[in-house]
């Protein structure tokens, strides 16, 4: 597949799906499938497996390339599927390889998470990887220290096929959309379906989202708004939203994962708690209000 195609896809959503685990702690690769193919059949645009949401720091090498491998089956052909990557910049190229033995079609960088990284050399990171990798990769940006002309650098290099942007410094991205203009960059709103609206007015196409496990209608819905130019729609349909993406950052973001994986286990699909040092799970009070906002959909 060319870079164009692919680049196309992330102008789309990219969901980004929880890891289902068995009794034993392990990845319960049934449940997660299921899970893939639903988000897929839906019409999602990309998946992501390895994300945040799917916990790829709480994994072992060996379970990263399981999880691939269950995905890129999963997906039947009907979605594009990213492989995440990250940690060492050996053990990145290694998973972007193996993503392309395996079939994806891409492979998202992870932001470094050493507390020591150098702002121009996270740039040099991503291009390492970008320069190894077989297949075109998306740069997963969590951080705003990166000067502008570093974070050009990732975006316009000829094998990063998008830019995940994935902080709330708006004033920055658009510094980057303009540093960019006129080349084949393309922005990603990496903060989900509640900051898609803004971002798309300064740049960005396409957003990630871990709603899409739970409900890909409503995150299709909110993509086809913003497509359309209809900012008063797509504030109408993230205001629903806005009480499961608010739980969701609950305790600095620990909960992210957490909501979304409490969701479906009351749709009745047993995924398992997050593995530390996410939270393990909700307390009552909390599993009570999750409920009642899914319920609130339903009606």
């Amino acid at each position: 597949m060319d870079i164009a195609t692919y680049r196309r896809a992330l102008g789309g959503i990219s969901g980004v799906h929880v890891t289902a685990y068995a009794e034993d702690g392990g990845i319960n690769a049934e449940l997660t499938g299921r899970i893939v193919r639903r988000i897929a059949r839906a019409g999602v645009h990309n998946i992501v497996s390895g994300g945040n949401t799917g916990e790829f720091f709480s994994m072992t090498y060996d379970e990263v390339l399981e999880l691939q491998d269950i995905a890129i089956a999963a997906a039947e052909g009907k979605s594009m599927v990213t492989a995440a990557a990250g940690r060492s910049v050996k053990e990145a190229t290694a998973t972007a390889l193996a993503a392309k033995r395996a079939g994806a079609d891409g492979v998202m960088v992870h932001h470094p998470n050493d507390p020591f990284a150098a702002p121009t050399a996270q740039a040099d990171y991503f291009i390492a990887i970008a320069e190894a990798s077989e297949l075109p990769i998306v740069g997963y940006l969590r951080s705003d220290a990166i000067p502008v002309a570093e974070l050009a650098r990732i975006a316009t290099h000829p094998n990063v096929a998008g830019v995940k942007f994935a902080t709330t410094n708006l004033m920055l991205f658009a510094e980057c959309v303009r540093a960019t203009e006129g080349t084949d960059a393309v922005w990603i709103c990496g903060l989900a379906e509640s900051w898609a609206a803004p971002f798309y007015a300064l740049g960005a196409r396409g957003f990630t989202s871990g709603l899409v496990n739970i409900d890909p209608a409503r995150s299709l819905a909110v993509w086809n708004a913003l497509e359309a130019g209809d900012y008063a729609q797509a504030r109408t349909l993230v205001a629903k939203i806005a009480g499961f993406e608010q739980m969701r950052t609950k305790f600095n973001n620990g909960a992210n994962v957490t909501v979304v994986k409490e969701a479906l286990m009351l749709r009745g699909e047993n995924v398992g708690p997050v593995r530390l040092p996410g939270l393990p799970a909700l307390d009552a009070a909390d599993r009570a209000r999750l409920k009642e906002i899914l319920n609130g959909w339903d009606a």
